[in-house]
């Protein structure tokens, strides 16, 4: 066995374990990142016969007041912002579409609600702007509405959203605190969503650029299977072929993976916790199309079924051939769907269903379709009963965590970004 040391041992190369490296680097920190398999974890681009699809929509939220702005100005990342047109955006309530109220135009442009409920409506955007509004970490949504005595159409455009921001079926599970903590940040922001150039691919390019320009060290297809600790300290990770010793440690796979890593030490029973967590599951269903099919609009949301298909061609050019179109459309689903063949084949046919209503033709024009039945978007879905990963835990002080089954900011890749970041400054902060 050979031994080599870092500074700080990052474990784990996707958008969490690359941001962490990539500003601790910068910052003069003697960096590896370990990966097992790909750089990217669940945020990758494949190409397929001249179509990037990326797994999941490169989409960053409240991207102005985002974590990732932030790497981006320190770091001198090169981001091509691809900024969503809300007058674009579309709610198909089954008889008719409308706007989505996606901003303060988009609200009084709606149809989803009658003139009185819109300023009911405005009025909880603008208690939640100002924090007037924070809910109880002990009440869910649906329950704190309930309380208080919200009026059933306003209920209901809320739990709109809230599907539609949290990728999720069920939306009145989510805790009222993490609702209202999401929405007074992103009612606020003047970008509400912006997609990458070039899609994931272009941003893990960007922070391996940052990596190795500062010394770092990435290493792929290096699986950690195990920690050496030494009191309270954790002193090396374990892979087949070497111990890696480090001063610092941030942990950055999932808990379903960490519990497997920290068998047989004080975090054995802790992370285990988190393992048993369920992760938000969805169908994805991308269609790349040799010519396109043009629409007044490149985002549109079937209310009734919870689905919803973008346009990422408008936004990314690079992602498709010449002339070419690439649409991605999401189903979301309840936790007892998942893994229900027969749901997952009716969430197809009701995908297939909205680009036939919305994208007509795309059936002789598809060259390439990707499904994906058991897509996962974020690692803990919010419910009542389920809580974020802290960054750190007393029983060894070296050793931090990052990603979106964290404790950090927003939700999605905003979880993995702040979260990294948070973890870079406590580190710092030691010195």
């Amino acid at each position: 066995m050979t031994t080599n040391h870092y500074d700080v041992v990052v474990v784990g190369g996707g958008l969490a374990g690359l941001s962490t490296a990539a500003y601790l680097s910068s910052k003069g920190k003697k960096v590896a990142v370990l990966e097992r398999g790909q750089l990217g974890g669940r945020a990758v681009t494949l190409k397929i016969k001249g179509f990037n699809f990326n797994f999941g929509a490169h989409a960053i939220y409240a991207r102005d007041s985002s974590v990732l702005r932030t790497f981006e100005k320190e770091l001198d990342l090169h981001i091509d912002w691809q900024d969503f047109n809300p007058n674009k955006a579309k709610y198909d309530t089954g008889d008719m579409l409308t706007a989505v109220p996606a901003n303060v135009q988009g609200l009084f442009q709606t149809k989803l609600l009658k003139a009185f409920d819109k300023v009911l409506f405005t009025f909880e955007i603008l208690k939640t702007m100002l924090k007037m509004e924070t809910g109880h970490p002990h009440l869910s949504i649906q329950k704190w509405m309930e309380k208080k005595h919200i009026n059933e159409e306003v209920q209901e455009m809320m739990l709109t959203l809230a599907s539609s921001n949290f990728f999720t079926r069920e939306p009145e599970k989510i805790p009222s605190d993490v609702f209202f903590s999401y929405y007074s940040r992103l009612f606020t922001t003047n970008k509400p969503v912006a997609y990458i150039g070039g899609g994931w691919q272009a941003l893990i390019t960007e922070f391996v650029r940052v990596i190795e320009a500062n010394n770092g060290t990435v290493l792929t297809k290096t699986k950690v299977e195990g920690v050496r600790v030494e009191d309270d300290r954790v002193v090396a990770v374990m892979t087949p072929e070497e111990e890696i010793t480090g001063d610092e440690f941030v942990c950055c796979i999932p808990p379903k993976e960490m519990v497997k890593v920290f068998q047989e030490t004080r975090l054995e029973h802790a992370i285990a916790q988190y393992a048993e967590y369920e992760p938000t599951v969805v169908v994805v269903y991308d269609v790349g199309l040799k010519e396109r099919i043009d629409v007044p609009y490149s985002y549109i949301y079937d209310k009734q079924n919870n689905i919803f298909i973008t346009d990422i061609s408008y936004y990314d050019h690079t992602c498709v051939p010449e002339g070419g179109q690439l649409l991605q459309a999401t189903a979301y689903l309840r936790q007892s769907e998942v893994g229900n063949k027969e749901i997952i084949e009716q969430r197809k046919q009701e995908i297939e269903n909205l680009y036939d209503k919305h994208f007509p033709g795309w059936r002789e024009q598809l060259v390439v379709p990707r499904v994906s039945t058991r897509a996962i978007v974020q690692e803990i879905k919010w419910t009542m009963n389920q809580k974020p990963m802290p960054i750190s835990l007393p029983d060894y002080r070296n050793l931090f965590f990052a990603g979106d089954w964290c404790e950090g900011q927003g939700q999605l890749s905003e979880l993995s970004f702040s979260s990294a970041y948070n973890v870079s400054k406590l580190i710092l902060e030691k010195e």
